[in-house]
């Protein structure tokens, strides 16, 4: 599994190569980003994105409020998928499967947030099947939750489409709570979000 998205990720990212720049560049009309660029694949800002108070609902059935879930003092890596995604998200999901191997004993010190951007569709079983495809840790985590608290999120992130199938890959970063969330739109690496993790995290 793991060499099969590998292979179909460095092929996708060949054929994507050159519009990457064009169509996954991040939204100019962001007030609140500061923006310079990290490679042509990938747009780097920085924005203090206010989380809403919403509940979700998690891969393990627990319903939280998703401001407490992101205040545990712990980094937050997050991203949007839906499990239906043929495209995006298995990429975007394998960088974070990436990313767990990377940090190796330093994992459980960071919290992955995947959140659906298909909550009608995703259940919690099926978020831990798709999850399970990953190899997720328990530092890793999936959310669904009701349509509207799905669309308060991805507005809040300013990453709301209209439409699932107009979604972008982006990932965002933050280092505690109270700090400005980096953004990265495009297909980041493991290499690109791990460099944005405090040095005191260890890394393979």
């Amino acid at each position: 599994m793991h060499r099969t998205l590998t292979r179909s990720r460095r092929i996708f990212a060949l054929l994507a190569c050159a519009v990457v720049p064009a169509v996954f560049a991040h939204d100019p009309a962001d007030p609140h980003a500061h923006h310079h660029a990290v490679k042509p694949q990938t747009t780097r800002s920085t924005a203090d994105y206010d989380v809403p108070n919403v509940k979700l609902t998690r891969d393990d059935g627990r319903t939280v409020e998703l401001q407490q879930e992101l205040a545990d003092g712990r980094p937050v890596v997050l991203n949007f998928i839906y499990t239906t995604c043929t495209s995006i998200c298995p990429l975007s999901s394998q960088t974070f499967a990436d990313l767990q191997e990377k940090l190796g004993a330093g994992r459980s010190k960071v919290h992955l947030v995947s959140i659906s951007i298909d909550p009608e569709q995703d259940t919690p079983a099926r978020l831990r099947e798709y999850a399970k495809r990953f190899g997720a840790g328990p530092e890793w985590q999936h959310y669904t939750g009701t349509l509207a608290a799905s669309q308060a999120v991805q507005r809040a992130f300013n990453v709301d489409r209209g439409s699932k199938m107009n979604h972008t890959p982006v990932t965002f970063v933050r280092i505690a709570p109270g700090h400005d969330w980096v953004r990265i739109d495009g297909f980041a690496t493991a290499d690109e979000v791990a460099h944005e993790l405090p040095q005191t995290i260890a890394l393979r």
